[in-house]
């Protein structure tokens, strides 16, 4: 296990304001393991649902200290998943911000939020199989692997993905 302390970051709530960063990340590098870019009317209708908390989970724009620099998104929303009630995850960091642990240490920010929400006992990641940098910030950030499956993401693109999952009735700070 790394000793080398995360960098600092914040989860902020999404705002009005964030509509910029989901075009950001909407570039075909960014999704190309999710089935590619949106349209611009599946990006608003995306942005309405992440200012909905109750309705549709807990996103979050993540920012560095001490500028208030945005890097990226992160969340965690409800997901049925073996029969059981549970949150699930996602991720981007803006290509220039990635290889600095950012995505895994917002990870284990966002694991940290969800086990304080209180009302499920496990976090899930979905990422495909074949994008191995998604896989190991699920790995750096505590997930346990248990297993693969075909998944759904978004509606109607069906991908092979790997299923992360983090224990939330762990001690704090373990995933």
């Amino acid at each position: 296990m790394s000793t080398t302390p995360p960098p600092p970051l914040r989860l902020e709530p999404w705002s009005d304001a964030d509509l910029a960063l989901l075009r950001a990340s909407n570039t075909p590098a960014m999704t190309a393991h999710l089935g590619g870019p949106e349209s611009e009317a599946q990006l608003l209708a995306r942005h309405r649902r992440y200012l909905d908390p109750e309705a549709n989970g807990t996103m979050f724009r993540i920012v560095l200290p001490p500028g208030g620099e945005t890097v990226g998104s992160t969340g965690f929303w409800e997901h049925e998943w073996g029969g059981e009630a549970a949150y699930e995850t996602g991720y981007a960091i803006l290509p220039e911000f990635q290889g600095r642990g950012l995505a895994v240490a917002a990870t284990r920010a966002v694991v940290d939020a969800a086990r304080a929400d209180g009302r499920h006992r496990y976090l899930y990641a979905f990422p495909s199989v074949d994008h191995v940098a998604s896989n190991a910030v699920c790995r750096k950030a505590g997930f346990e692997l248990s297993g693969a499956s075909e998944f759904e993401y978004p509606k109607g693109h069906f991908m092979r993905s790997n299923v992360w999952r983090a224990d939330l009735s762990a001690g704090a700070g373990a995933a």
